[in-house]
């Protein structure tokens, strides 16, 4: 009924061995740590038949105490799962995804895209399995650590992308999944290396709220992918925009003008919709948040650095919308803020973590900064040659937005 760590049980041991007390639950916990220091012998002295003899005398004798039964059963399983390892297989399989979506805008374009759509679809399930799978073992909800935010945001993206290609079925949407799913992974793939140890690590004690992890953190990891997911379809839509203003003029043929003016309509649908849904879920995330911290910490806010994190996407995606329906800023700088939205949730994301002060400071990780300093320069970098290469933008006549940029 009480988890002891090594050092005290140990003690434990020989205090019992010293007394010679027998079959009493002290000395079969006594017995437990003596199997376990064995298994650790076995794995120190490489003893292939040692380590497995003592492995399986352990889980013999461990399964027959109360509550363990449960946990020992999840050990094949988890060993199942880390051979299968369906989170790196869907990182190869969304590489397959992106490039048969790329190539249905070159030739065989229905089949292709209908072929890519449906592996997406068999890819998330896999993903899902994934998460499943961790959830089972962990008994706990998907997000719990920085890792597995990044494994739930690929998943969410995914998510996303197949919902909009139903709704927008032009190819688009599962392509910027893919890629969106594939970068959200190598993500996942690098704080797994950069952390010692299994991913299905120990709960920060803060953390370890059933509860607030299924609903505050599931829903800002939602607003997150989502100002993501914009920021990237932003990109997509300003390129798409400087090809066709610097293409030679002598293929700017009416037909591929009128197809030039659907196509950004329904980038600037995508990402307005898209920063609607994340200004909604950053927004009950964030307060859900104050809730948690008000349960935990006798105060609904701090101005702690993860607490101001979140309320910049919140203001952000708020700001991007205001100057929308203001008509302060056309589909172009639409697209523009949306792209920044991609730094602002980077910072709030792991930024916040680096500082190395406050109550959220136990997800700092000096590694990432170099990534996320590259990732908010490559942004900047996006937003400058975006606004450069579409300052002319297409003729006003054009435009399905004249007068407004």
């Amino acid at each position: 009924t009480q988890w002891l760590a090594l050092g005290p049980a140990w003690f434990a041991t020989l205090q019992q061995r010293i007394l010679r007390e027998e079959d009493s639950p002290a000395s079969r916990k006594a017995e437990l740590v003596s199997q376990f220091q064995a298994i650790k012998d076995g794995l120190q002295q490489r003893s292939a038949d040692q380590f497995n003899q003592a492995v399986a005398t352990f889980q013999t004798q461990s399964g027959e105490v109360p509550g363990v039964s449960r946990l020992a059963a999840k050990v094949p399983f988890e060993d199942r799962y880390n051979q299968l390892q369906p989170i790196g297989l869907s990182a190869v399989l969304y590489v397959l995804c992106g490039l048969l979506a790329l190539a249905s805008f070159g030739f065989w374009r229905q089949p292709l895209r209908r072929l890519s759509f449906w592996l997406l679809l068999a890819i998330l399930l896999l993903h899902t399995a994934g998460l499943a799978a961790r959830i089972y073992i962990l008994d706990r909800p998907p997000v719990i650590n920085l890792y597995s935010s990044a494994v739930f945001i690929g998943w969410s993206v995914v998510l996303f992308g197949l919902l909009l290609e139903l709704i927008f079925p032009i190819g688009i949407a599962v392509m910027m999944a893919s890629v969106c799913g594939l970068l959200s992974l190598m993500v996942a793939y690098g704080l797994e290396v950069s952390t010692p140890g299994d991913t299905l690590n120990v709960l920060q004690a803060v953390l370890d709220t059933r509860f607030w992890l299924s609903t505050h953190v599931i829903t800002v990891t939602l607003g997150y992918a989502a100002t993501f997911f914009a920021g990237f379809f932003a990109i997509v839509s300003l390129g798409h925009k400087a090809i066709a203003r610097w293409q030679p003029r002598a293929t700017a043929l009416p037909a591929k003008s009128a197809q030039f003016q659907r196509l950004q309509l329904t980038f600037d649908r995508i990402i307005y919709g898209m920063v609607c849904f994340a200004l909604f879920f950053s927004f009950v995330g964030t307060v859900l948040g104050g809730l948690w911290a008000d349960d935990s910490w006798g105060r609904f806010w701090g101005w702690d650095p993860k607490e101001n994190g979140a309320l910049m996407i919140v203001l952000w995606n708020a700001l991007l919308l205001h100057a929308r329906w203001d008509k302060l800023v056309g589909p172009r700088g639409f697209a523009l803020l949306a792209i920044f939205g991609n730094v602002v949730t980077a910072w709030s994301w792991f930024g916040t973590n680096q500082l190395g002060i406050g109550l959220h400071s136990y997800g700092f990780n000096e590694k990432l900064l170099a990534l996320l300093v590259g990732f908010c320069l490559s942004q900047l970098l996006l937003i400058g040659a975006g606004w450069l290469l579409t300052r002319s933008g297409v003729p006003a006549s054009d435009s399905p937005t004249a007068g407004r940029r």
